[in-house]
Parts: C-alpha cells; structure tokens; sequence
C-alpha cells in the first residue's frame, strides 16, 4: 500500500546528496576523519569495548591481545575505528567516522556519540528531523559550518558548555544559543536553506552561582 515511500525517500536522500555536492565542494586540504591523531581517551574507549567482547565469547583471548596491541600502537582514528567493526552495531560505535551528509528523508536521523565534525558538513530534513549532538564529539574546526536544507523538516542541535551557534538566513544572522561563551570558544554557523524548517538548540543548564 506504501511501496511509493520507500521509493520516494530513495528519491529524496539521492536528490539531497547531488545538492549537498554542489553547494559544498569538498575541501582537499584538510584531512579526513580517519587521519586524525586518536587521543589517549578514544583508546581506552576501544579498549573498554574489546574487554566486553572478551568476557562475553565474542573474540578469544588471543584475538584479544592481538586487537590490544594494535590499539596500543595506533596513532590515527581510522586505524582505531577498524577494531570494533565487527562487534557492534554501527549506531553503538565508540567511534563513528562519517564525512557523509546527514539525510532525513520521511524520517527521523541522527548523528552522536564519539564522532568526527568535519569543518563542512551538509544536512537536509525533508518532512523528518535531524538531529545532531555535539556534546561528545570531536570537532575538525574551531568554527564548523552547517549547510542545511530544511523542507518541512526541523534541525535540532544539541551543544555542550562554551559553544556557541548562529544561524545565517540570506543576510541575517542571528545567535541561537543564549548562555555566553569565552573568547575563541567554538562556534556552529547553521546556513539555512528552508521552506517552512526549524532550527532548535538544546544547551545544558545553567550553573548556579556560587555565593
């Protein structure tokens, strides 16, 4: 009876990714998610899920010290994202290594955890929500642009402390975010593209003062 949806969103998510390309080229000098350095933090993260595998007969103990050793000696993200491939689910990652545009076609998407922000990063919402967290993630630039096509879709973003977001609409700029941040502090520019979209942020509470 709905055949015609499935087929539609196809439509959808294929058409959004040839206007991502165009409006965003992709930038060659910067390096991709996979390059980057990985932390002493996402290596005990990859630990912590090989040890699981482990105590619950997924991988051996073999395959355990092997998968240890490589860990220990990694010195990029992509290199770490390898060894739990094949334990978890995508959406349970550790690490979640995605350029790709984020597509909500009749749907709800999102995209959080432990993952990378490119410098550029595309979104479309038609008839569905994104929704991106950032409190968690790594983030390639101090100032990451979102270029969203909202249609009849909604954009909701969620921050940690000291980050700020604006949304740039034709010549208006506007600040989303309404607790203040330090100089230099990061910063989202959401560019919206909408017909009838909304953009929402959620920050944490707000501390109380100490007296």
């Amino acid at each position: 009876m709905n055949d015609w949806l499935p087929r539609l969103t196809e439509v959808g998510e294929r058409l959004a990714e040839e206007w991502t390309s165009a409006r965003n080229p992709r930038k060659g000098d910067l390096p991709s998610s996979h390059e980057l350095r990985a932390s002493d933090a996402d290596r005990e993260r990859i630990a912590q899920v090989l040890q699981d595998a482990h105590a619950d007969g997924r991988i051996t103990l073999d395959e355990l010290e092997e998968r240890l050793g490589v860990l220990y000696s990694a010195r990029t993200l992509g290199e770490l994202a390898t060894l739990t491939g094949d334990l978890l689910p995508a959406d349970q990652q550790p690490l979640t290594l995605d350029d790709r545009p984020v597509s909500a076609i009749f749907k709800k998407e999102q995209r959080g955890g432990r993952w990378v922000v490119p410098a550029e990063l595309g979104v479309t919402a038609m008839f569905g929500t994104t929704t991106l967290d950032f409190r968690d993630a790594i983030l390639q630039n101090r100032r990451v642009v979102i270029n969203a096509t909202l249609v009849f879709g909604g954009l909701e973003i969620h921050v940690p402390e000291d980050v700020e977001v604006i949304r740039v609409a034709k010549d208006r700029t506007a600040k989303l975010t309404k607790q203040p941040t330090e100089a230099g502090a990061p910063v989202i520019e959401v560019r919206t593209s909408n017909f009838v979209g909304e953009v929402k942020v959620k920050e944490p509470p707000k501390r109380k003062r100490r007296k």
